[in-house]
């Protein structure tokens, strides 16, 4: 019997399809793949010094056969507090190599996150570098006894410099005759939700899970895709997020690609490393694509050999991307995706409409459908707003450590329940709306933030911005908005913002609360974090 097409099938780009076999396997196979595959390729730039994708296999060997003589393997979990240095995608491979799962712990997270992650994930071994808060954080976390063992990966190993510590340094040993078994379904990453909604979660993503969303991201081809091993792409994301790891890192590993690790964003540095380095391909979040766009003297010049450029982890301003658009003569590429789908989801094709919140196609071997909040078995109409739900070989199956029943209602009829809103139009294009918890109900009107963001990026004084939701008298909660201006501009007062989006957004999305700041909060991966202002506004 026939399949049925999707309704999105037809809008793929001519180059794909959306029923490409989508393979599945284990972490370390894929790094055998790879450094058989490309060898003595350029896989990994950092601090001058260029690793082959054969050197990257070798040393991730050798540790992984140090950690197994130390007792590591099946049932244990290792903590990579690394920021993006090689060590982090060495000590990854390494560690899963022994049969263990691997959790992250994020370079801004404050230490009773830190605690909660490793007591969670049940780490029995941090590996760090020699940063100084890195280094400070860890010795805390092993004098609370909330890991046992730390191991220093040296930063002297790329000609940095490691500060004073007593951790043991990384191990090395010959590669054992064998290794332990690994399958698709073992647990191969307790990756921790932002806390954007209370404490962490640990998304269990495993071996089939990751191995399928590279898959899924090297299965979508367009006019913009880079032949194998001619990419040159800079990493300024943190590999500790899902979004950096799984879309950028491993997905330019899986064509030979080369990538230039740096730990930390410096607009002025990135703008100069695109020209110098000859970068073809670059992926942010909004905030760090607005920080370029606001670099004094950035001409196209810069991005002369750019071909790929998206942005992911946060919707992005429509006003910004079309200003970035005409900037990097380019269109900015994107989708959509959560820690939960590894986290592929969708695609934004070349051709796709422009409006704002498009989020584009779903990726092949992904489905997604909008259905009923109150009834998610129930599917909303084309056009209609719903939650979003979402299947795939990558879609995670559950939180760690959490209750069954809780586990069991993130997900209808087999269909992960997203807490993203969304609609759908005729040719399969989706648009994201906002999330579901963000929603404000004023005056028996659903409200976007996300929509009235969207307007107030328009203003040219405004750099970022966060609208919440905050009780109101009479309409019962009402908009605010957080604003930062950009270097220079004067400022407005709340009547003078009503006044610009009158035209704009209708009555029930006017702000009632404007509040200017120098700063506006951010999560660990850089994105604005409109929780921490509506934990302000309950306090």
């Amino acid at each position: 019997m026939s399949r049925v097409a999707h309704p999105w099938e037809a809008s793929y780009p001519p180059e794909c399809r959306w029923d490409a076999p989508i393979a599945q396997g284990t972490l370390p196979g894929f790094l055998d793949k790879v450094a058989a595959r490309y060898g003595d390729a350029p896989a990994l730039g950092y601090r001058g010094d260029v690793l082959s994708y054969a050197e990257v296999k070798r040393l991730s060997d050798r540790v992984a056969a140090a950690l197994m003589a130390m007792g590591i393997g099946r049932g244990d979990c290792v903590a990579l507090y690394l920021p993006n240095t090689p060590w982090h995608p060495i000590c990854f491979f390494a560690a899963l190599r022994t049969g263990a799962r691997v959790t992250h712990l994020s370079a801004l997270d404050a230490k009773r996150e830190l605690a909660h992650k490793v007591r969670d994930s049940g780490a029995t071994l941090l590996i760090t570098t020699g940063f100084a808060p890195l280094l400070e954080n860890a010795a805390w976390l092993r004098a609370e006894g909330a890991v046992a063992r730390v191991l220093l990966a040296p930063e002297a190993r790329w000609n940095g410099e490691d500060f004073s510590n007593d951790f043991p340094l990384l191990p090395e040993a010959e590669p054992t005759q064998s290794w332990p078994a690994i399958v698709p379904d073992d647990v191969a990453l307790l990756q921790y939700t932002g806390g954007t909604t209370g404490t962490p979660k640990g998304a269990m993503l495993t071996h089939g899970n990751l191995t399928a969303a590279i898959s899924i991201y090297k299965a979508w081809r367009d006019r913009a895709t880079i032949p194998e091993g001619q990419g040159r792409c800079l990493v300024l994301l943190p590999l500790f997020h899902i979004f950096a790891l799984t879309a950028v890192l491993l997905r330019q590993m899986s064509e030979g690609h080369l990538c230039h690790l740096r730990p930390r964003f410096d607009a002025a540095q990135a703008v100069e490393e695109f020209r110098a380095l000859r970068i073809t391909t670059f992926s942010g979040v909004p905030t760090m694509w607005i920080g370029i766009l606001n670099m004094p003297g950035v001409t196209r010049a810069h991005f002369a050999t750019l071909r790929q450029a998206s942005s992911g982890g946060a919707p992005m301003p429509f006003e910004v991307q079309q200003k970035l658009e005409t900037l990097v003569g380019l269109r900015i590429g994107g989708g959509w995706g959560m820690t939960e789908t590894c986290p592929a989801g969708t695609r934004i094709p070349p051709d796709a409409p422009r409006r704002a919140g498009l989020i584009g196609l779903p990726l092949p071997g992904i489905e997604l459908r909008i259905v009923d909040p109150d009834n998610p078995t129930v599917e909303r109409a084309v056009g209609e707003v719903g939650e979003m739900a979402v299947r795939g070989p990558n879609v995670f199956s559950g939180y760690w450590n959490r209750p069954a029943e809780e586990n069991a209602r993130a997900f209808a009829d087999g269909w992960f329940l997203t807490g993203d809103m969304g609609w759908m139009d005729e040719r399969g294009h989706f648009t994201l709306v906002d999330r579901r918890k963000n929603m404000i109900l004023s005056g028996g009107f659903n409200v976007y933030p996300a929509q009235i963001e969207q307007a107030i990026y328009e203003h040219p004084d405004v750099a970022e911005c966060i609208v919440i939701g905050v009780p109101d008298a009479y309409r019962g909660q009402a908009a605010k908005a957080y604003v930062a201006l950009k270097q220079g501009a004067r400022g407005f007062t709340l009547e003078e913002l009503r006044t610009f989006l009158a035209d704009r957004l209708g009555k029930h999305g006017m702000p009632a609360a404007l509040e200017i700041r120098d700063n506006l909060p951010r999560s660990a991966a850089g994105k604005l974090l409109a929780s921490a202002l509506r934990d302000e506004n309950r306090e």
